[in-house]
């Protein structure tokens, strides 16, 4: 099987990312990253891709003015790659419909919360923790998941929990929660670019 060309959009630090080129360097991802693509000039993600000569575009979207120009020109810096896996790692814009509509079944994201709960619009980064602890949940976790229409809603294909503790506060269940985000979203790129999810309506089957 030839390698899966991947490409991965981030917006922040990049930690996400990190966990997935050391994954392709490392052999246990079947794929190669063939672009990274922030929509923030500030992402030190994009520093993470350029020391392993990874190609980048920054698509800066508070300089996109027009509208739709943002959706033009991301849809434009996948269709020149061609990717055949699509993750978002900690991207915080929201796709278009056109775009999910072409990748259907090749866009995954990683959310830090056991969705159904604490996720959809709004709910990202230390807001999720945060409204995980003041629901007073016991669990939380990380969740990967194929892309929709709408935000988080798409199948899931694999969960993890942890336990949250009485004095967890958003930044230390971040922390507990952040590495399972790797290992996860490593493991879900591994099975995709292995050809071992089938997705059949709402369910995942992992082959």
């Amino acid at each position: 099987m030839s390698k899966q060309k991947i490409a991965v959009l981030v917006s922040g630090s990049g930690s996400n990312l990190q966990a997935l080129i050391d994954a392709v360097n490392a052999g246990s991802i079947k794929g190669q990253i063939a672009i990274v693509i922030s929509d923030s000039l500030d992402a030190y993600a994009l520093q993470r891709a350029e020391k392993q000569v990874i190609p980048t575009i920054c698509i800066d979207k508070k300089a996109c003015k027009a509208e739709g120009e943002f959706d033009a020109l991301l849809m434009n810096s996948l269709a020149a790659v061609k990717p055949d896996l699509i993750i978002l790692a900690g991207f915080l814009s929201i796709l278009p419909c056109e775009l999910v509509a072409e990748y259907k079944g090749k866009i995954i994201n990683i959310h830090p919360s056991l969705i159904p709960a604490f996720c959809g619009k709004g709910f990202y980064g230390e807001k999720v923790h945060r409204a995980a602890i003041e629901y007073g949940v016991k669990v939380s976790g990380a969740t990967v998941h194929y892309v929709d229409e709408n935000t988080d809603t798409g199948p899931i294909i694999l969960q993890k929990t942890v336990e949250v503790s009485e004095d967890d506060t958003p930044a230390t269940l971040a922390k507990k929660i952040l590495p399972m985000e790797h290992s996860l979203l490593v493991k879900a790129a591994e099975l995709y670019c292995d050809g071992r999810l089938e997705l059949d309506g709402r369910k995942v089957r992992i082959l």
